[in-house]
């Protein structure tokens, strides 16, 4: 007797693309409702946005040294480049270890969140906080934060990599809470020191899980439909 055919519910990787898929809709949603606020300049948001950004700065221009830390943070360790830089080396290995796939599919993802960043930031146009006595400056347009934004999505990209290797527990929860300080930290830094609205920052995260959530959400059911699932969609060393 043949065995019944699967139901959509039981194909390989169908939780993980539902809950991917959620994701990405709740988080995109919040996005763009913020992108709307922000650009009808919803007085409620602004005026919150404001009161943050004037505590945080009359703490700021009072703490050099705070300032300084805050700057090599947002400057090196948390700047979009690096985040671009850990995916490059990401993409590398994937691809010398064959998994062509799947090492596209992540640098296309980095390279559509940079492309969705700059062309939102061009059409809300929003200008950043301006100080008499600013401690950091900034260029381009605020809505959302780049550095938010790269930082979510460099750290979601890797975690996925992570639980797609199927690495130790210990290993998997480091790398959350790395990333989890990492993500929160360039958003503090860069409300801190008085470059970005909180709503900017926001934004930013709401974005870039977003965008990580549904490439998941599309590889996984790419790699379902072309029968990759299961455990081999779990294997790094599989060409996907």
């Amino acid at each position: 007797m043949s065995s019944p055919a699967r139901t959509p519910a039981q194909r390989p990787g169908s939780a993980t693309i539902a809950c991917a898929v959620r994701t990405g809709s709740v988080c995109g949603a919040l996005a763009l409702a913020l992108l709307v606020m922000v650009a009808t300049g919803w007085a409620p948001l602004t005026d919150l946005d404001r009161a943050v950004a004037e505590g945080l700065h009359r703490r700021a221009v009072v703490r050099p040294g705070e300032v300084r830390v805050a700057r090599v943070l947002t400057d090196w360790v948390w700047d979009p480049w690096t985040a671009r830089a850990l995916i490059t080396v990401a993409v590398v290995a994937l691809w010398w270890r064959g998994a062509r796939l799947l090492a596209g599919w992540i640098a296309a993802t980095m390279l559509f969140s940079t492309l969705l960043q700059q062309g939102i930031k061009a059409a809300v146009g929003r200008d950043r906080p301006r100080w008499q006595d600013p401690v950091d400056s900034a260029q381009y347009a605020a809505f959302p934060s780049g550095h938010a934004m790269s930082a979510t999505v460099g750290c979601g990209l890797l975690l996925w990599l992570l639980w797609r290797a199927r690495t130790g527990t210990a290993l998997r929860s480091a790398a959350v809470v790395v990333a989890c300080v990492s993500v929160a930290g360039v958003c503090f830094t860069r409300v801190y020191l008085g470059v970005h609205w909180l709503s900017d920052v926001v934004a930013g995260v709401l974005f870039g899980t977003s965008v990580v959530a549904f490439s998941v959400a599309g590889h996984t059911a790419y790699c379902s439909r072309a029968g990759r699932g299961g455990r081999a969609a779990g294997n790094l060393s599989h060409r996907s």
